[in-house]
Formats: structure tokens, C-alpha cells, sequence
């Protein structure tokens, strides 16, 4: 209850402290770097220790799990290596599960469902909108979706609906996941849906969650609809207290008929700041 006592951390905080100012270690112990996009500005940068990759992959290998994957899965993980953290967190979460990891990146469409039919892919990890190109391009192929052998899809890194789940369900034939992260905190990983589709899981045992209200900056009861707010437990390189996501949604305890009894967070529903995804 004390956290509530503690100031909030915004991205203005981190863009004041670019690059390293944030670094809670000293660089020679970072291992890599990923920032933000900086549209708004200077790029958000965080650091990796050794134990924040760990970290990553753990939280990552559970989000994978969550969706059905395991060893023997074949992961198509179509999201951008590079600064952006959607690529590498994916791919270190399907190397500890020890799946086969097909590490094709964003973009080629044409390759991407080549590969797809050719190589057998169970699960998809890419944005939702792409998911939903992958399968416009694949319905011009003469029997392109009958040769899939799609399981499930993490979808994230966007804003995506109930109703573009449906679509994305209808016609790639696999269980639409919603998958949730920031760069701020770890990347992706932060919390995933399972198999039930009632809510995303928070790997809570690294990130505190809590929900305030954006206007009066008080915390919410759990259930009720507000912003919002992460603190990392266990980062190393790029700890953080109380950073404000601008996220909507709301939390819930509850156990799960997946088994799983950590608390979940709803779809994200909008955003406290002025910020538009297209």
C-alpha cells in the first residue's frame, strides 16, 4: 500500500535522462540496448544486464507457453529485430522454451506465408493488423490458407478490437492472442492471454501493477477502469518506479480455468494522452 507514496515516473522522466541517465548499474555491466521510436522526441533508451535477458526470456517463455507453444512448436516471429524490443523478446522467449524459431522479422510478405506453408508454422507472433494482411494476401493464393497449419497468434504492439479478433480467428483459422509490453519496462512479456481469452495474464512476481485514476492521480479499486501503472520488481539495468503507461484498462484477481492464479489486466481500451495509432 505504501508504493501509492512514492512519485510516479513519466516519459518525460526518461527522455530528460537520454542516454544512459536512467542506468541504475554501471555500463560495462549492460549488455544490450532498445529504445523507444522517438516520434515525440528523443528516444526513450533502455539497458539489459545479463539477468535483465534472463528476465525477458522468462516472462517471454511464459507469454509463449500461454499461447500452446512448446518444444514442439514452429514460431514464425514476423515482429522487427532491431531497437524495437517486439523481435528480440520474442525470440529469446522461444529459445528458452526450445521451440524452432523461425526468425523472418517484419515485412516480404510473399516469403512470410512461403515459409509459413513450407516450413509448417504453429504460431504466429506479429502485430494484429499484419496478421490480418498476411491473410488478405494469403486469400489470393489458390488454397493458401488450407496449407497453413496455424495454431494460435500472439498479436501486439498495437491497439487492436474484439471485432478484429473475430477476423483475424475467421480467417487464419488460430486462437487470436493479446500480448502486452513496453519498452520502458521490459519490452514484450509484461503480461499475455492464454488459451481462455479472459484477460492478460501479468507476470506479476516482476511488475507491480496498479490502476489510477488519470484526472486525480488516486488508485482505483480493482476492477474499475483507469491507467495504468507499472513498477519493475526485479530489472537490473533500467529499474523503474511507478511509470505511468497512459494505458486504460482495468485488473481483475481471479483464477483462471487455465490454472494460472496471477492477476489479469482487460484489453486496453484507449489511452490517457493524446496519442493515435494508425
Amino acid at each position: 500500500k505504501d508504493i501509492e507514496k512514492l512519485p510516479f515516473t513519466t516519459k518525460d522522466d526518461l527522455r530528460e535522462g537520454y542516454p544512459f541517465g536512467m542506468f541504475a548499474v554501471k555500463l560495462e555491466e549492460i549488455v544490450e540496448f532498445h529504445t523507444s521510436s522517438g516520434t515525440t522526441g528523443k528516444p526513450i533508451v533502455t539497458g539489459y544486464t545479463r539477468g535483465d535477458i534472463e528476465l525477458w526470456s522468462e516472462v517471454m517463455a511464459r507469454a509463449l507457453t500461454m499461447a500452446g507453444a512448446g518444444p514442439q512448436s514452429i514460431i514464425q516471429n514476423a515482429y522487427g529485430y532491431g531497437l524495437f524490443t517486439g523481435g528480440l523478446g520474442t525470440h529469446y522467449g522461444a529459445r528458452k522454451i526450445g521451440a524452432a524459431l523461425v526468425p523472418i522479422s517484419a515485412g516480404n510478405t510473399a516469403r512470410q506465408l512461403q515459409v509459413m506453408q513450407d516450413f509448417g508454422t504453429t504460431l504466429l507472433a506479429c502485430t494484429p493488423s499484419y496478421s490480418l494482411y498476411l491473410a488478405e494476401t494469403a486469400e489470393e493464393q489458390a488454397g493458401g490458407l488450407r496449407r497453413l497449419k496455424l495454431k494460435s497468434g500472439c498479436f501486439g504492439a498495437e491497439m487492436w478490437t474484439e471485432r478484429m479478433r473475430d477476423e483475424i480467428e475467421r480467417r487464419l483459422h488460430l486462437k487470436a492472442l493479446n500480448i502486452y509490453g513496453l519498452t520502458e519496462v521490459i519490452g514484450p512479456g509484461v503480461a499475455q492471454e492464454c488459451l481462455r481469452q479472459s484477460g492478460l495474464h501479468i507476470a506479476e512476481d516482476h511488475f507491480f501493477p496498479e490502476i489510477i485514476s488519470p484526472e486525480t492521480l488516486r488508485t482505483c479499486p480493482e476492477g474499475e477502469s483507469g491507467e495504468l501503472v507499472l513498477t519493475t520488481l526485479t530489472r537490473e539495468g533500467t529499474p523503474i518506479l511507478r511509470f505511468r503507461t497512459k494505458d486504460i484498462t482495468s485488473l481483475h484477481r481471479e483464477d483462471c480455468k487455465c490454472g494460472r492464479n496471477s492477476i489479469k489486466m482487460a484489453r486496453i481500451t484507449g489511452r490517457s494522452d493524446d496519442m493515435l495509432k494508425v
